[in-house]
C-alpha cells in the first residue's frame, strides 16, 4: 500500500462529483488552498488505486505520501492540522469540544438524510426524511443568526460540513419557508466566497441552476 502511495508526489483526493462528503473535503481544501489532485470517481467503477488503497472501496479517500486516509472528518481534521492556515477549529479545548459535538450532530441527522438520498435509486427523499431534516436545520435557526457563521464569526470546519447540505436542499425537494430568514443570510454568506465557488463541481454546480 506505502509503495502505491509513494508513486504520488502531489497529495490526491479521490472524489466522487456528487458525494456529500467528498464535497465537504473539497470546501476545506479550497478554504486552505491546498495544492492537490484530485481524482473525480464517477460511475460504479473505481480506479485500481482506490481498490488498492482503501479496504472500504470508499470515497473521499486522501493520500498523503505513505499515509491513506478514508473517512471524511478524520481528512478534514488531518488537514486543518496538517495546514494550520487558516485555523478552521478553535485552539480552546471546551470550544473545539462544542464544535466536536456540532459536527457528530450534522452528521448524525443530517448527513444520515443525506446519505439516503445518494443511495436512493430514484434519487429522492422520503416525505417523512425531507420533513426530519427541513425541522432539524429550521430548529437551529437561532443559532445561524447568533454570530457570522455557525457557532463563530470564523469560517469553520463546522461551516465547512453544513454548506454541502443546505447547498443541495432544492435536490432535496426541501423549502425553509418563510421563518428561514437567518438561514438564507447565513447560506448568502457561505455561497458567495469564493472557496465555497471553487469547491463545487460542475454536476453541483447545476443543482442550483
Amino acid at each position: 500500500m506505502a509503495v502505491i502511495a509513494n508513486r504520488r508526489s502531489v497529495m490526491t483526493l479521490f472524489s466522487k462529483p456528487t458525494c456529500i462528503h467528498s464535497h465537504r473535503t473539497r470546501l476545506v481544501l479550497a478554504e486552505k488552498n491546498i495544492n492537490i489532485d484530485i481524482v473525480n470517481v464517477e460511475g460504479p467503477d473505481l480506479p485500481e488505486d482506490l481498490m488498492d488503497l482503501n479496504p472500504y472501496q470508499t470515497v473521499p479517500t486522501l493520500v498523503d505520501r505513505d499515509l491513506v486516509l478514508y473517512d471524511s472528518r478524520v481528512i478534514i481534521e488531518y488537514l486543518d492540522e496538517r495546514f494550520p492556515h487558516p485555523p478552521l477549529m478553535p485552539v480552546d479545548p471546551v470550544t473545539r469540544a462544542q464544535f466536536r459535538l456540532a459536527l457528530f450532530r450534522i452528521e448524525t441527522d443530517w448527513y444520515r438524510l443525506a446519505e439516503e438520498y445518494e443511495a436512493d435509486s430514484d434519487r429522492k427523499l422520503s416525505g417523512k426524511s425531507k420533513k426530519m431534516l427541513r425541522e432539524s436545520i429550521l430548529a437551529s435557526v437561532d443559532l445561524f443568526s447568533a454570530k457570522q457563521f455557525f457557532l463563530s464569526d470564523e469560517f469553520s470546519l463546522v461551516d465547512c460540513t453544513i454548506a454541502p447540505v443546505l447547498w443541495r436542499l432544492p435536490l432535496y425537494g426541501i423549502e425553509l419557508g418563510s421563518h428561514a430568514g437567518p438561514v438564507e443570510g447565513y447560506m448568502k454568506r457561505v455561497f458567495d466566497r469564493r472557496s465555497f465557488r471553487q469547491s463545487l463541481t460542475e454536476l453541483e454546480q447545476e443543482m442550483r441552476l
